[in-house]
């Protein structure tokens, strides 16, 4: 991952912290834990409450061996708090209701670039969205392209 894209505020999606959990993508689970990890030191990084409910639905329920209740606080407390920037607010809604209609992503999908922008983001770091495809000041970047 290039250095010059976590200079500026970043977003991590959800997807960027499942994968930094996942023994079968050696890859994308290096490049997903630099990510959170230079999120972390840099203050640069920063997700949703959206993120937070995700990963641990996932994490508690779907992961190959699901994280113990132990473990999610853990995490919860050390990694996701601190980078929680952006919370549930009308004005949250009402962006992404705006990003649904003018460039057709899923209401949830456009919860995650509504809650970037929000966090004055330069780029959102997501698997799941259109790589390269700009939205206001913010670019979506897929971590694990070459």
């Amino acid at each position: 991952m290039s250095n010059k894209l976590t200079k500026e505020n970043y977003f991590l999606d959800t997807n960027i912290f499942i994968y930094s959990f996942d023994d079968r993508s050696p890859q994308k689970k290096e490049i997903s834990q630099n990510l959170i990890e230079g999120a972390l030191s840099s203050g640069k990084g920063s997700i949703s409450f959206q993120v937070i409910q995700e990963f641990l639905n996932v994490a508690l329920r779907k992961f190959e061996v699901p994280l113990s209740e132990k473990d999610a606080q853990v995490f919860l407390g050390i990694v996701l708090r601190p980078l929680c920037k952006a919370h549930s607010s009308v004005s949250l809604y009402s962006k992404a209701v705006e990003i649904t209609e003018r460039y057709k992503y899923s209401f949830y999908d456009s919860l995650i670039i509504s809650a970037a922008l929000e966090t004055k983001s330069k780029y959102l770091f997501s698997e799941d969205l259109q790589h390269g495809q700009k939205i206001e000041d913010l670019e979506i970047v897929c971590p694990y392209k070459k």
